[in-house]
């Protein structure tokens, strides 16, 4: 028998990656709540479009990958979210657009619902740039359930995060995932005093209270750390053919 699936929500930022070969759906908290829906899970978007060309593409561009749409708001002035995409030596760089939807999220009853009822959500900074969202997205986190895990993928876009937002964040969080680039200055902002990747992350865990820190560590693989042990994975060797969502 195939158990019950679980509710798992992507808190954010739904917007359109504009490459030079052509626009992609992205996002981290919606690319989490898709592959979620790919093993088998409840997946619900929450997020905010414009009422516009592109917000419309979104709803129809998930409807037709069978996601959940119903918690994605619409925003009668503000346009969909866009991210212009240019390589520079083989490296994206991102203009990302100011002010959209998604800085705008609305806490609503129906939110308020979810958020109760939720087993798991993914959240990060970007969406958190405009105190009405952020102020959304962690009243959101305040109202899970104590056994809901709390995703904070942290996708550093500069200049859209300050200390105040991460160190918040990071005390609502259970699980805490990040690359070998961002977790140096993460401990930078924070003051943390470890060296080594696994000091910096046992810190983590310790100072904010978290169940699990895991970080992305490109070509070299993954380390995951609890209050029990610290685990590393060497990866797998893949021909890298881009980096963004």
């Amino acid at each position: 028998m195939a158990l019950p699936a679980h509710l798992v929500v992507g808190l954010g930022e739904a917007l359109w990656d504009m490459l030079p070969a052509g626009k992609h759906l992205g996002g981290a908290p919606l690319n989490f709540a898709y592959i979620a829906s790919l093993l088998g899970e409840h997946a619900l978007i929450l997020s905010r479009i414009g009422n516009d060309p592109l917000g419309a593409e979104i709803r129809t561009e998930l409807a037709g990958r069978n996601l959940d749409t119903s918690g994605i708001q619409t925003d009668p002035k503000l346009p969909t979210g866009t991210v212009d995409v240019r390589f520079r030596g083989g490296q994206p760089e991102y203009e990302i657009r100011q002010p959209t939807a998604w800085d705008a999220l609305e806490w609503t009853p129906k939110w308020h619902e979810i958020a109760a009822k939720c087993d798991a959500v993914c959240f990060g900074t970007l969406a958190q740039r405009a105190p009405k969202s952020r102020a959304t997205i962690q009243n959101f986190l305040e109202n899970t359930r104590p056994t809901c895990l709390r995703v904070f993928d942290i996708n550093l876009r500069r200049p859209f995060y300050d200390r105040e937002t991460i160190e918040s964040s990071l005390h609502l969080a259970t699980i805490l995932k990040l690359n070998d680039l961002e977790l140096p200055e993460i401990a930078a902002i924070v003051g943390l005093k470890g060296g080594s990747i696994d000091a910096l992350m046992q810190e983590m865990l310790h100072r904010f209270g978290l169940k699990t820190v895991l970080v992305t560590r490109g070509e070299h693989g993954a380390t995951a750390a609890n209050e029990e042990k610290i685990a590393l994975h060497p990866g797998f060797k893949v021909r890298v053919s881009d980096t963004i969502g």
